[in-house]
């Protein structure tokens, strides 16, 4: 009503309950293909310190591809710029389903995890900046502790976390789909070290059309995957990682159902329908392949291994990056949100729940690999040791994080099994229902008390 006072918007306050499974649907998928990519870079480890690791090599540098298209490309190279570009398609849809359709359409609750992923990627990067100023070249590698890994850090949440609020989880996730934007933004203003201005150019031919067809609800893969190959190969050929390729189609594709199909209420949109077709291929089979593609790395050797690793600045820079700087600049700019505006934290959650995330955050697997191979180069000795920091960091975030958030899942077991107790046959939790409907204001970032009298004068 006109002339009161705005409610405070309540930092990770519940969301409502489409939101809410849909998220559940996410997390599923990405904690069996976090267990995959967890089980690829093992795999790749063993391999390549095993007598055996010269076939690894060989099967790492063994190229395919059609030459006349300038695809003559390594298997690994195959693997970070092709296969990534799905999971850069499937961040883009993601992405884009937010800040349309999502919760987070609200400027208020999209300014939380934004702040904390650009705190998360400000903060290691000034860290990495400050251990590796006296050696210019090293300096390349500013952005490889920027990055989280969605799929691992969803594997340990999933292991240690059963019990925590799924707008935590809802964060994480959101966190780490605006962290991957940043960091293809990166990629592609930073490490696109020659271009071709024509392919790029030519790129928007495809792309038009692909856009053109998506936009009226086309689905037809036969039309729809040539268009997605030529632009990947045109973006590719121009210099720009192709990567970049998989967020722009990401983005084409229209998140609301047609006024024809029934508008926003129909059910979901052309992009939802694509993540679920291929978020199990990103999460289950490209992501899992770049691991072991990428994560091979012989720990002991001549020119190698983690004693001239830990004797170079930049794997120093990255470890600090991810386990001192990623949480801290994640928690960081959480806290200035909530110290400056309206915002507090809601009352279910302490502000060692956020410090347990923060610390997942850490985890930077899979871009900071990537980024790592555009910084030096793969194969040199540096990125050798990038790739051991990479492992070392990610593996001590995720230790920190699982004692943090076993602690508190502890707590918020208690608060899980009230709720349970609460569910009416529906299968529906009453947090989530006035009198026997699903309200809408639930998870709008007020309390029960709010939620109602916003029903009222409504």
């Amino acid at each position: 009503m006109a002339g009161q006072p705005r409610s405070p918007h309540i930092l990770f306050g519940r969301r409502s309950w489409v939101e809410a499974r849909r998220i559940a649907d996410i997390l599923r998928k990405e904690t069996i293909g976090g267990a995959l990519l967890l089980g690829g870079a093992v795999i790749a480890l063993v391999w390549a310190n095993s007598p055996w690791s010269d076939t690894y090599e060989s099967l790492r540098d063994y190229e395919v591809g059609p030459a006349a298209l300038h695809l003559d490309l390594t298997v690994a190279t195959w693997a970070s710029d092709g296969l990534l570009a799905i999971f850069f398609f499937v961040a883009g849809l993601e992405l884009k389903r937010e800040f349309v359709a999502g919760d987070l359409r609200s400027p208020r609750r999209a300014a939380v995890p934004i702040a904390a992923a650009l705190g998360g990627v400000a903060v290691p990067a000034i860290l990495f900046t400050v251990i590796n100023l006296r050696d210019g070249g090293a300096l390349d590698g500013w952005a490889i502790p920027t990055a989280t890994d969605i799929a691992f850090a969803l594997a340990v949440l999933a292991v240690v976390g059963r019990c925590l609020p799924t707008a935590l989880r809802t964060f994480l996730l959101t966190l780490a789909v605006v962290d991957d934007l940043i960091a293809i933004v990166i990629i592609a203003a930073f490490y696109t070290t020659s271009l071709s201005v024509a392919p790029l150019l030519g790129a928007l031919v495809p792309l038009a059309a692909f856009t053109w067809l998506v936009q009226r609800r086309v689905r037809s893969w036969w039309l729809l995957l040539p268009l997605a190959a030529a632009t990947w190969t045109l973006v590719h050929e121009s210099g720009v990682h192709a990567t970049v390729a998989g967020v722009l189609l990401g983005f084409a594709v229209p998140v609301i159902r047609s006024q024809q199909a029934g508008g926003p209420d129909a059910g979901p949109g052309l992009a939802e329908h694509f993540e679920h077709r291929f978020r199990p291929l990103s999460a289950g089979v490209a992501v899992p392949i770049f691991a072991f593609m990428s994560a091979g790395v012989a720990i002991t050797g001549q020119g190698g291994g983690l004693t001239a690793s830990w004797g170079d600045p930049v794997a120093i820079g990255i470890v600090a990056g991810l386990v001192i700087g990623k949480p801290v600049g994640i928690v960081g700019a959480t806290w200035l949100v909530s110290r400056f505006t309206r915002a507090r934290l809601d009352p279910e959650l302490r502000w060692m729940d956020v410090l347990g995330l923060a610390l997942l955050g850490g985890i930077g697997f899979t871009v900071s690999l990537l980024i790592g191979d555009l910084a030096f180069g793969p194969g040199s000795e540096r990125d050798d040791h990038v790739k051991i920091a990479v492992l070392t960091g990610s593996l001590i975030s995720a230790g920190l994080a699982a004692v943090v958030l076993r602690m508190r899942n502890r707590a918020h077991r208690i608060i899980l099994l009230a709720e349970q107790a609460d569910t009416d046959q529906d299968g529906i939790p009453d947090v989530y229902e006035q009198d026997g409907v699903i309200d809408p204001a639930a998870g709008a970032g007020l309390d029960g008390a709010q939620a109602r009298r916003s029903n009222q004068e409504k």
